[in-house]
């Protein structure tokens, strides 16, 4: 498939979010099922390949697209946006540095929709902070072994390959000084815990997963050994604050879809009029609108800013997944409040995007860790 302009992308993310995903998304969620069909349309739209270069058959498209796309597909279904978001991520980071067997064996195939990546970083003993992982790898003759245990893994147990960050073996180097190994489905020792059952976006399947000395060969090593916390700020913060923001967005405008359906459509009996013509109703849709727009150009800037390398656009990236956040939380409550008993309904469309909307809060990093950053880069001081 040859690439496209991201007009043309966001375009087929519009078509797949009102079709295949609405249609698949009320029972993603209330059965906690992976969107394997969604997901599949996906990558027959030649979605997958958004990140990866052009002459390999991708598009070679960057924050701003990702942003649009995943702020498209989560009009469909938030939890398939969010899996795609995650593949989106690790495809970037594969590409920062892939030598050209990693061209070969995986950017190649993802470009074609023939293999679907994520990553692997959380873990339960470190929480937020996703930059010191404890999992350890040890060198051998033909590679590395992995040991350890990861959590929160989306796309858990269904992907073809996972970016997974380990430390090597008994070091005491400086927190963050970490490698990025490419772990593939099929590798012997890779034990998957429970199927997720989140109060939200329950169609991740973000489990956990415990590495039992596994083989990874060392062809499998993304960039240099114990230097990759430079992928933390440069590669995986930006890719991920841009997809989540997306998500989020997508989620908050969903709900304000459906809470201005439920006012034009609504009529009381008793007076004849339509919830529209109410002048409270309608101020709370302007403030509804207006957060959203807010947010939404925050992070169309931060997005731009991100491609193109301005020194500030992390910044700007972490504040949009902030106000996201607190966006969609505030956007979703509030059309709960308007549309009341028919948006309070089990397996209602609004009641799914309330859930969902309250991850984004906690999905690391987290809005308190953005804001540790947000402010330490206003006053100058390193982020770690």
């Amino acid at each position: 498939m040859t690439a496209a302009n991201t007009a043309e992308l966001v375009h087929r993310a519009q078509g797949l979010a009102r079709g295949v995903l609405a249609q698949h998304a009320e029972k993603v969620d209330a059965e906690a099922l992976w969107p394997a069909e969604s997901l599949r349309a996906i990558a027959d739209a030649g979605l997958l390949g958004l990140h990866v270069p052009e002459r390999l058959g991708g598009h070679a498209q960057g924050l701003g697209a990702l942003l649009r796309i995943t702020e498209e597909l989560a009009l469909g279904c938030s939890s398939t946006a969010m899996c795609y978001g995650m593949h989106c991520v690790a495809s970037a980071v594969i590409v920062a540095r892939a030598t050209p067997y990693q061209e070969q064996r995986y950017l190649a195939p993802i470009a074609q929709g023939r293999h679907f990546t994520t990553l692997s970083l959380s873990e339960p003993g470190t929480g937020v902070h996703f930059y010191l992982p404890r999992v350890t790898f040890r060198a051998t003759g033909r590679g590395f072994v992995l040991k350890g245990e990861k959590s929160f893994i989306t796309n858990g147990g269904y992907a073809d390959s996972y970016v997974v960050s380990a430390v090597a073996d008994g070091d005491d180097l400086d927190p963050g000084t970490f490698s990025c190994l490419l772990v593939d489905a099929e590798t012997t020792g890779l034990e998957w815990g429970p199927p997720w059952s989140g109060f939200g976006m329950r169609g991740n399947a973000s489990r956990g997963l415990r590495l039992n000395l596994s083989s990874v060969p060392s062809v499998n090593l993304l960039g240099s050994e114990g230097d990759q916390v430079w992928y933390v700020f440069e590669v995986i913060a930006p890719y991920f604050l841009a997809a989540m923001t997306g998500v989020y967005l997508g989620v908050a405008q969903g709900a304000l879809e459906l809470a201005t359906a439920h006012l034009k459509s609504r009529i009381h009996d008793h007076t004849g009029q339509r919830l529209s013509h109410h002048a409270v109703l309608v101020e709370q849709i302007a403030d509804m609108w207006r957060k959203i727009e807010r947010t939404r150009q925050l992070a169309h800037h931060a997005a731009r800013l991100g491609d193109e390398g301005a020194p500030n656009a992390g910044p700007a990236l972490f504040a949009a997944k902030i106000d996201v956040a607190e966006t969609a939380v505030e956007v979703t409550t509030a059309a709960m409040s308007l549309m009341g008993g028919r948006g309070f309904q089990q397996g209602g469309t609004l009641a799914r995007l309330l859930r969902d909307a309250q991850a984004a809060h906690v999905m690391a990093p987290t809005t308190h860790l953005l804001k540790t950053w947000l402010g330490r880069s206003a006053l100058g001081e390193p982020l770690l």
